[in-house]
């Protein structure tokens, strides 16, 4: 499902900030030009930063799991054949900031990972088997280095 990104795929995108910490570090304009190097078909995504009690509710009510996770990503276009891809990704400042600090990395540059992660959910890419694991690492890297980022997993 390799499809290559076009920075002129339509974007319909909301920036919500419930946890505003990363508002000033991640505004807009960079949100969008981060989504839309992952970007391989048109989207109307919304972007949620969100606290840890929020994120750990969410992951709780849709995944089953009762903890805070760094990104969810809620996927609404299940067909393959749909013309615009429809998704609500979620970040978790809290996580976010903690594994930027543990990786020694800048909450910034993985903010902007986990969004391209997270478009990549949206997309219909996971990471379930080694194999989808391998090619969603793959894009990801691609993307990051695209922007100027260096490899995550380094």
């Amino acid at each position: 499902m390799v499809a290559k990104s076009n920075p002129k795929h339509k974007l319909t995108l909301s920036v919500q900030y419930a946890d505003p910490r990363l508002q000033d570090i991640l505004p807009r304009p960079l949100i969008r030009k981060t989504i839309q190097a992952a970007l391989y078909f048109p989207a109307e995504l919304t972007l949620r930063f969100v606290d840890a009690a929020e994120g750990q509710e969410l992951n709780r009510d849709y995944r089953g799991k009762d903890y805070a996770t760094n990104v969810l990503t809620f996927a609404y276009t299940e067909d393959e054949d749909a013309e615009v891809t429809q998704a609500d990704i979620i970040l978790c400042t809290d996580v976010l900031q903690k594994e930027a600090d543990e990786q020694k990395k800048s909450v910034l540059e993985h903010a902007q990972h986990l969004i391209v992660h997270g478009v990549l959910h949206a997309q219909g890419y996971d990471h379930e088997t080694d194999e989808e694991a391998d090619e969603m690492e793959g894009l990801e890297i691609e993307i990051l280095a695209g922007l100027g980022l260096d490899n995550p997993y380094q």
